[in-house]
Parts: C-alpha cells; sequence; structure tokens
C-alpha cells in the first residue's frame, strides 16, 4: 500500500513543481521588450502604463498594466499628420503626458527636411488617452524658434518646464540642452537658457563619415527629468546616436530655486550608462523612467543595438531594468544587461 501511495504522489509533485515553474517564468522577463522601436517612453496612471516610441511617419500608444508584457499591449494610432505641412514627415521621440487633467502628446517633426524640425503637441481630453479624440494644438517654440526635438515636461514647485535639444543658431553641427517655463501645456513662456553642451571628449563622439552630411556633429539629446526626493536630475543622451559611443550622461541642479540659472546645473564627468561589450548592448541610450506598479522600485526605460555599428535605424530595440541610488542620492543605473537575461517583472504585477 505504501509503494502504492508513493507511485501516486510522484506525478502529483511533478505536476506541482511544473506549475511552480510555469508560474516563476509568468513573472520574469527578457530585453528586448520588443523587436524594434527608438525613444521609448512610457507614462503610468490608473494601473496602466501608456507607451509610445518612434515610428516616423505617425503617433501610436500602447496601454498595458504590464510593461514587460508589451508585446501583447493594447495599441492605437492617435495621429497621421496630413501631407505637405512643416510636421508631416520625420515625426521623432513622442512622449505622452498627463497634465491638468488632459493628455498631451509632445513629438518632433519636419516636412522632409531635417533642419525644419520643430517640437508640436497633440491634446485629449479623455480620461483613457487609446479612447476620445487626440486634436493637434500646433507648435511648441520658445521666441528663437530654432532647430528643437526631444522635448520633455516636468513641474518643479508647481512650475511646469520644458527641455529639449536644439541648435543655438540655423546651422547644424551641435545640439545643446535647452530649459524654459512654460505658461501652460503648449505654450513656453518666454526665453530658453542652454544648461548643456557637448564638450567633454566622451560626448563629441560624432564624425558621420559620410560626403552627403557634415563631417562631424557633436549631440546632447533626449533629456529627461528624474526626481529622487528634492534633487532633480537631467539625464541625457550623449554624442552621435551612428556611434557606439551613445550613452547617458548627468546634470544636477544644484541651485536653490531658479531652474533657468545655468550655472547651477552641474555636469557628471563620466557617463552614467554606456555600452557593454562583454553583454552585447551598443549605443544604449535616449531613455525614458519609471515607477513599478507598487511604486517601489524604480525602472529605465531605453533603446540599444544588439551588434556594433547598427546606428540610428530600425536595429534599436526599447529594453528595460531596474536601477537603484549611490548614497550621495544620484542613481545608479550599471550596466546594461545581456538580452538573455531573465528579469524579475516590476513587483506589485
Amino acid at each position: 500500500m505504501r509503494n502504492c501511495i508513493t507511485i501516486f504522489l510522484i506525478p502529483l509533485l511533478l505536476f506541482s513543481c511544473k506549475t511552480q515553474s510555469q508560474d516563476k517564468e509568468k513573472h520574469m522577463f527578457s530585453n528586448p521588450l520588443l523587436p524594434s522601436g527608438a525613444d521609448p517612453f512610457s507614462f503610468y496612471k490608473d494601473g496602466y502604463y501608456y507607451y509610445t516610441h518612434t515610428l516616423g511617419n505617425r503617433i501610436a500608444i500602447g496601454k498595458t498594466k504590464n510593461l514587460a508584457d508589451l508585446k501583447n499591449a493594447q495599441r492605437k494610432d492617435i495621429f497621421t499628420p496630413p501631407p505637405g505641412t512643416l510636421y508631416s514627415k520625420q515625426l521623432w521621440a513622442p512622449e505622452i503626458h498627463f497634465i491638468q487633467n488632459k493628455w498631451y502628446v509632445y513629438f518632433a517633426a519636419d516636412d522632409g527636411n531635417n533642419n525644419n524640425h520643430r517640437m508640436y503637441v497633440l491634446e485629449n481630453e479623455s480620461a483613457d488617452p487609446v479612447t476620445g479624440e487626440w486634436k493637434f494644438k500646433g507648435k511648441v517654440a520658445d521666441p528663437a524658434d530654432k532647430w528643437a526635438i526631444d522635448g520633455n515636461v516636468f513641474f518643479h514647485r508647481k512650475q511646469l518646464y520644458m527641455i529639449w535639444s536644439g541648435w543655438e543658431g540655423d546651422v547644424n553641427g551641435q545640439q545643446n540642452i535647452y530649459i524654459a517655463k512654460m505658461k501652460n501645456p503648449w505654450t513656453i513662456d518666454g526665453s530658453r537658457v542652454c544648461i548643456s553642451k557637448p564638450e567633454l571628449e566622451w560626448e563629441t563622439h560624432g564624425d558621420l563619415n559620410d560626403a552627403d552630411n557634415l563631417p562631424h556633429v557633436s549631440v546632447n539629446e533626449g533629456p529627461q527629468a528624474l526626481f529622487n526626493g528634492d534633487k532633480l536630475f537631467i539625464v541625457f543622451s550623449a554624442s552621435g546616436c551612428w556611434t557606439d559611443y551613445y550613452a547617458l550622461s548627468l546634470l544636477q541642479f544644484a541651485g536653490s530655486d531658479n531652474l533657468m540659472d545655468t550655472a547651477a546645473w552641474k555636469k557628471a564627468p563620466l557617463p552614467v550608462f554606456k555600452q557593454s561589450k562583454e553583454n552585447g548592448v551598443y549605443a544604449p541610450g535616449h531613455n525614458s523612467f519609471f515607477k513599478s506598479p507598487d511604486g517601489k522600485e524604480d525602472w529605465i526605460l531605453y533603446h540599444a543595438n544588439a551588434l556594433p555599428g547598427q546606428g540610428c535605424g530600425g536595429h534599436r530595440s526599447p529594453r528595460a531594468q531596474p536601477f537603484t541610488w549611490n548614497s550621495d542620492g544620484t542613481p545608479r543605473f550599471g550596466s546594461p544587461v545581456k538580452t538573455e537575461t531573465m528579469l524579475p517583472v516590476p513587483s506589485g504585477r
């Protein structure tokens, strides 16, 4: 009788182990989140992540409770520009934000001529951004109205700000990081201020090696605000995305309350997140940030290439991994993980 019981229990134990293994797999994921998708951005509200990335000819958003399961997100195209306008082509780096009880999507676009890239914004009054009507609100520009891409918005002490990458004048050659106050989510209030220029060796890799373009462009782009308590940081991408040296750098606000004070922004002496040849991750950059559903974990969302020399094209794929904080309050991102590395999904799922 004892042997019979033992024989009966073996399949039950095997079934239990298999179930536990399958359950564990449901709570794990590996990068990339999608086969391709540059400039990934997400916004969390009411239990859902709303995600978007560069598509070039239109803007779409995804809706999911689990950003690690992005491939199964509900998707909707929300804006395809009409032909023949200054914003009909090369739609780059869209971001979705919920501000003052309305949804806004900021993006850069031009008419097919990169010299005409400017920032624009859409608005949706619906509670759910995958429903309702998205309206084109217009261009977002400071009085200088120079070349501009990669807009990001954030509140600091109840004041709304925009940060972006732009040219100082009307000629390509260098992209700087600018900041300006906003009167409302679609209007910049006053002049811009430059808070970062590509000046250090590791942020000036930008040889194009292309007879049809400039010989070299130095780049600061993709700025993203990041808060840790009362500390304010801006994480941005440095060097050309067409190089494997594309990496993330850090600005820290060291002033009292005037974010428009250029001297109050301090740049880290070295990149804070860069290529890892040993992990097979190249040109990681143009990131954003999100919290886990339970609010206990901080995550970085970024794009990267799987091979050297893949540049700024469709090989870039969105990836995510958790990060922590150093004792001085600065973020500790570590190295970009291998694509085969299994990671626990964000906590609270």
